[in-house]
């Protein structure tokens, strides 16, 4: 007998389709590197959802954290309680990271170019930037050696742009999957708009799926360059009741970074 279909709920934020549309890009992966903020959200919905054997990791020396709420921060005593692991920072990134065990590493960006390279550091000159970002932490890192990364950002003209500021993380730098360092870089965008993915010999991001209500023309006019469309686009599916319960509910009650 056949399960019914998952109830499609209705009166969603753009953020928590994003958190969900992301979450959803993890099924099957086994360990994620994941920081705070929308990146924490969308691993924790997953390891409820689609990727129930998900292991967590986190910069601050955690491995397989299963944190009762969300964490203010990659130092917040939420994720020591029930891990695997706690070891330094050191050991982390030196045994863990560089030493191929990371699956996926998840990272957010304020900049964005066609290629998957990130800016987390500086909008404008970098000896006298407009804004001064929080900049790299571990996602230099992250982007070199996890076997691949996905990134979730908004999207606009001023994140999804011809040329970044900065490049803080590298993507597939200016034309071709790298081949020079052990992951493989950037696999899959999720933006408030859709999921982008990459072409296997030109490293060039595609608009893949459109989420609910989003036309290619509003994908064409938050992208700073000309965008590839995918010949066979989708459209996401949208999130169910019980995703938006879990968001609601167990990992943003308070709506900090949902709402």
């Amino acid at each position: 007998m056949n399960s019914p279909a998952p109830k499609v709920a209705s009166g969603y934020t753009t953020t928590e389709m994003m958190i969900v549309a992301s979450a959803r890009q993890l099924a099957g992966e086994r360990v994620c590197f994941v920081g705070v903020g929308p990146p924490n959200i969308a691993c924790n919905l997953a390891r409820r959802t689609v990727a129930p054997e998900l292991e967590l990791v986190y910069e601050s020396g955690v491995f397989g954290a299963v944190p009762a709420r969300l964490p203010l921060s990659i130092g917040d005593p939420t994720l020591v309680t029930g891990a695997a692991s706690v070891t330094s920072m050191f050991e982390l990134f030196a045994c863990y990271l560089q030493g191929g065990l990371i699956d996926v590493g998840f990272l957010g960006a304020s900049q964005i170019d066609r290629y998957g390279n990130i800016n987390t550091t500086v909008i404008g000159s970098y000896r006298s930037p407009k804004v001064r970002l929080p900049g790299s932490g571990g996602a230099c890192e992250i982007a070199l050696n996890a076997g691949k990364v996905f990134v979730i950002m908004p999207q606009s003209r001023r994140s999804f742009v011809e040329s970044i500021d900065f490049r803080t993380s590298p993507g597939h730098l200016a034309g071709a999957r790298h081949s020079d360092w052990p992951g493989s870089g950037p696999a899959v965008v999720v933006t408030g708009l859709g999921v982008y993915r990459f072409e296997d010999t030109t490293g060039e991001m595609y608009l893949a799926a459109v989420h609910p209500g989003v036309t290619v023309e509003e994908a064409r006019e938050n992208t700073g360059w000309d965008l590839t469309v995918s010949p066979e686009l989708e459209t996401t599916p949208a999130p169910t009741t019980e995703e938006l319960r879990l968001i609601r509910e167990e990992l943003d009650p308070e709506g900090a970074y949902t709402r």
